[in-house]
């Protein structure tokens, strides 16, 4: 399913107002350990699926890639990353991750941040990125935890009185459609195990180099609001693999 709710305004203009997305990488909760993931990126061409706002295509601009792909669904999204992180080094197309042709040998790094939750297969971005990559070639990515999406409402379990008592987790293993509300409005995610994250790399022919069940960071935790609970439950799953 390709759904689009950033494009809609209102929805559009509440995510403009995240932490993250007034403030960019340093107000993402798990950047500081996505950060330590990365590769070198000097001389290197670069595909950032799902590139929102483009914070990473500047990040890896900055780095010393010569190339930068990134590519959202929402053009809306694209409109503010080329008003806010535009490169002559960057291109940014407007299609669905699932469109995107994966030409043979194109890219060295693939990157992706918080987005194949919102894709049903996560074979097919394994088979497509392995294509794509050179010979040993790096795919790093960030995804909601399988504990986050198991149980499909992504709210904590409530007393009468508000107090968040603790993360319900339910029908694991039953992977597939959940329906959430963010910002207000229904959004379609996909759940999959940590089983279905891991086998779909090693099957399309990667090599595992690190995963991080990510926390956030020390100072975001003094300073926001509600975000010491982030302590309580894994929220984000973090993964580097290289194509072998």
């Amino acid at each position: 399913m390709k759904e689009n709710k950033y494009d809609n305004p209102d929805f559009f203009d509440q995510y403009s107002r995240m932490t993250r997305s007034v403030e960019g990488l340093k107000g993402a909760g798990e950047w500081h350990m996505l950060q330590k993931m990365l590769p070198e990126f000097e001389g290197k061409r670069v595909l950032d699926l799902g590139c929102g706002f483009g914070w990473h295509c500047a990040y890896v601009v900055e780095h010393g890639a010569v190339s930068v792909t990134g590519i959202d669904l929402s053009e809306k999204m694209l409109e503010e990353a080329r008003k806010r992180n535009n490169s002559p080094r960057i291109a940014y197309k407007c299609m669905a991750v699932e469109d995107f042709e994966f030409l043979p040998d194109t890219f060295d790094i693939v990157i992706s941040s918080l987005t194949f939750h919102y894709l049903a297969s996560f074979d097919d971005i394994c088979r497509n990125v392995n294509r794509c990559l050179s010979q040993g070639g790096t795919f790093v990515f960030s995804v909601e935890h399988p504990v986050f999406t198991a149980y499909g409402s992504q709210d904590w379990y409530c007393d009468q009185e508000g107090n968040r008592l603790h993360w319900p987790v339910d029908n694991y293993f039953g992977e597939g459609l959940r329906r959430s509300t963010f910002l207000g409005e229904e959004v379609v995610k996909y759940h999959k195990t940590l089983t279905t994250y891991i086998n779909g790399l090693l099957k399309s022919g990667f090599e595992i180099t690190e995963l991080v069940e990510a926390q956030p960071q020390k100072e975001l935790v003094e300073t926001i609001l509600d975000m010491k609970d982030e302590l309580r439950r894994p929220m984000m799953l973090l993964i580097s693999a290289t194509k072998k």
